[in-house]
Parts: C-alpha cells; structure tokens; sequence
C-alpha cells in the first residue's frame, strides 16, 4: 500500500471515528428523522448553523422526550413555563442554589433527595399545611426548629455541615 493510500485509511478512519462518536456533526435538518424534526419544529430554520455541540443536546434532548411518561412530559412542561416566567433574578438564584448543591458531599445530597421525595409523597394539601406553618414560624420559631434537627443529626452529619459553613461563608443561614 503507497504513502498516500494509508493518508487516505488513516483520514477515512478518524472521519468514521468522528461521526460515530458526535452524529449531530454529520446530520443536518434533512437528515433527522420525522418524530425528531416535529420536536425540534423551532430549530428548523436554524439547525444547520447551530454548533455542532448545540445539536447533539438538543438531539439528547427530543431523545429523552420521547422516551417520557404523559405525565413527565406533564410536569416537564410545568417546569419550563415556570422557568420562563421568572424574573433574571430568580433565574440566577436558582442557578446559585444548584451550584451549591451540588458542591455538597454525596451523602448530604442523596439526604436531601430523600427529604424532598418525603415532601413531595405527601398530599398536596399536607404540603401547602406545612410550607404555610414554616411561613406563619417567627424567626425565633425557625431557629428553635432547626436546633431540634442539628440535635438530631449524628456526630459524621454536623461535621460535614460545619465543614460545608466554613467553606462557603457566604452562605444565608436560617432558609
């Protein structure tokens, strides 16, 4: 095999390697199936001239929607008409309160997982019952409530908590 042959292999492979491993690179709008161009309806005037990174979430994007139950594609929709109805600032508070989120320890946050789906199992009227006494709650009331809890917690718990505090002293106290 010549010189040039093998060039060709080698280019012809990285090319097969490449499209293989980001296919939105190698498709344009014409090349999505029907169910992916009614979901990204929007996007078609625009499509080819997205970023290829930008294609392939959206593409991950349609692929997750059609994999979801009625009622995730339901509270999906709720999620993004609430996002969309929030102020920058709001926006951006949600962001940081992600963002310390996830810089929490595994633990912590698989606890705050089970507390939120604790919440969110119980019946609507229970919850708003209780996000109604935690605002009628004077701060004092709060502050006596979340002692209880750190009196709870196992020594491993509160060390990891007060770790979490000095690493980010910018933190608000008493959500």
């Amino acid at each position: 095999m010549s010189n040039k042959a093998n060039i060709i292999s080698i280019v012809m492979l990285a090319l097969a390697v490449t499209l293989s491993v980001n296919p939105a690179m190698a498709q344009s709008w014409q090349e999505l199936g029907p169910q992916e161009q009614k979901l990204l309806g929007k996007m078609k005037n625009q499509w080819d001239q997205l970023p290829p990174e930008r294609r392939q979430r959206l593409l991950r994007g349609a692929k997750r929607w059609q994999e979801m139950t009625p009622e995730q594609r339901r509270t999906a929709k709720q999620r993004i008409k609430r996002w969309r109805q929030m102020t920058p600032e709001q926006r951006a508070a949600v962001r940081e309160r992600y963002q310390r989120f996830r810089q929490l320890p595994q633990e912590v946050q698989e606890r705050i997982r089970q507390r939120r789906a604790r919440f969110q199992s119980l019946p609507p009227e229970k919850r708003q019952q209780l996000r109604q006494q935690w605002q009628d709650m004077t701060p004092e009331q709060r502050r006596q409530l979340r002692q209880q809890r750190l009196q709870r917690m196992t020594p491993e718990q509160k060390r990891q908590l007060r770790n979490y505090r000095r690493s980010h002293p910018g933190m608000r106290r008493g959500r």
